[in-house]
């Protein structure tokens, strides 16, 4: 018997549950998590199982993703127009296409002034992967081949292949895996919240761009390429830098011939409300990663952004000898040129503005709850730090917050994200007024039933 609206299953859900339990490796994921969710169909902000459940996706496909929402016809044409005209072809050495071509010059336009190059790729970990090769290559070419240090900070996230694995700034990424990448040193994240105990009674800003300066003299300004940073870390809880961080970080990063690579793959394309959020933050970035919603969710696609100097060092001496053998695959390509579009025309840039405004009223109740130690709100991102009390502000442990994640899906049919300590939401841009009330009071109800041991009381 099949539910109304499902697709027929191959198999009851039970036994595809078994299947991925029994085959499927899936990343972060531990193995006393023993749910298993197959999701079936989706429509908008809502997706279905296999059993039939209707949910609501306040998480953007689980992983800040799906701008334009699920079950798009208009992006299905998109993709099967792009198809029968000509699936793949490489765009290694003198081969390109024509929709990889369009794009890379859209992005252009949409970028930063003075960011006019773009290299593909299949997502943000080897958009990052590319971004830390050519800032160590264009040193090189420059002249300066110890300059291989890349500067990161902690709570950051920028992948989980070798070089973006490293750079990540949570440590279970680098356990047990032998070495990292060599030369790689964190700093301190900008984090308002818990400023007292970072920084003491410094100005977060001023301590953070001392430490930075202290950092670059340890190391050497000869020895290190370049600072990855996401404007807003997402990862880390919707970390927002005070006013000014990131002018002051530029500004010492160029004093000292140091490149700055600004990771959007969470942050772009409207997330935060904009095309870009590292204009908006002052970075003036020499290199932008790009992912996620690049393609509204209905493709892989990645991209690495860079300025014309580094582009032309790349290539121009030697070739940039690097490359995946999906980049510029003409049919990501085509829905990434069908999204940008969508996103303009249905003025989703202004819809993820509306939803922060819905998210703030929304969640501000949240805000007096004794388990929650802070709200934070950048655009379509919202973050509840979730803490044993506020006045030790002890964070809960990932289980706790996972156990808050599955009772809001359980209790409320709603999808939202654990992520460390932290209880997130990052909806489609196309969510709704009445999607935004209904996850934002279905988090407050949950978050609300929370003991002060991290338990849950029933509902």
């Amino acid at each position: 018997m099949t539910t109304p609206g499902i697709p027929p299953l191959s198999a009851p859900a039970s036994e595809l549950e078994d299947l991925d339990r029994k085959h499927l490796v899936r990343s972060m994921h531990r193995g006393d998590i023993t749910d298993r969710l197959v999701i079936v169909k989706g429509q908008g902000s809502t997706v279905w199982d296999a059993r039939g459940n209707e949910l609501l996706d306040a998480a953007g496909g689980g992983v800040w993703h799906s701008p334009l929402g699920h079950g798009r016809a208009d992006l299905a044409e998109v993709a099967a127009k792009q198809i029968k005209e000509i699936e793949f072809f490489t765009s290694l050495l003198e081969f390109t296409n024509e929709k990889a071509i369009r794009l890379a010059e859209r992005l252009a336009q949409l970028a930063p002034a003075g960011i006019n190059r773009v290299a593909f790729s299949s997502g943000g970990s080897e958009a990052v992967e590319t971004a830390i090769k050519a800032a160590r290559l264009y040193h090189t070419r420059k002249g300066s081949p110890d300059r291989t240090w890349i500067l990161a900070r902690h709570y950051s996230f920028h992948g989980a292949t070798y070089g973006s694995g490293t750079a990540t700034g949570f440590p279970p990424m680098q356990a047990g895996v032998g070495p990292n990448l060599p030369h790689v040193e964190k700093l301190s994240p900008p984090y308002p919240y818990r400023a007292k105990q970072l920084y003491g009674d410094v100005d977060p800003t001023d301590f953070l761009v001392k430490e930075l300066e202290d950092t670059i003299e340890r190391i050497g300004a000869g020895n290190i390429a370049a600072m990855i940073g996401e404007p807003i870390m997402a990862g880390g809880g919707v970390l927002a830098p005070p006013p000014g961080y990131w002018k002051r970080v530029r500004e010492v990063l160029s004093k000292n011939g140091i490149l700055l690579i600004a990771d959007e793959v969470v942050t772009a394309f409207g997330r935060i409300g904009s095309w870009f959020e590292s204009a908006n933050q002052g970075m003036d970035a020499d290199i932008i990663t790009a992912a996620k919603g690049i393609a509204g969710g209905y493709a892989p696609l990645g991209a690495t952004l860079m300025t014309d100097d580094i582009a032309d060092t790349l290539i121009g001496d030697g070739g940039f000898f690097h490359g995946y053998t999906f980049q510029g695959h003409p049919v990501a390509c085509a829905l990434g040129l069908a999204t940008l579009d969508i996103i303009e025309r249905e003025g989703l840039l202004e819809n993820a503005r509306r939803i922060q405004g819905w998210f703030e009223e929304g969640l501000a109740p949240a805000r007096e709850l004794p388990n929650v130690g802070d709200v934070r709100i950048e655009g379509t991102l919202a973050a509840l730090e979730l803490v044993a009390d506020k006045e030790t502000t002890i964070p809960l442990d990932w289980s706790q917050v996972e156990a808050v994640a599955f009772e809001t899906r359980k209790a409320h049919g709603v999808i939202a994200r654990p992520y460390g300590h932290n209880f997130v939401l990052a909806p489609p841009l196309v969510f709704t007024e009445a999607e935004a009330r209904r996850a934002t009071a279905a988090v407050v109800e949950v978050v609300s039933r929370l003991r002060p041991d991290g338990t849950l009381a029933p509902r």
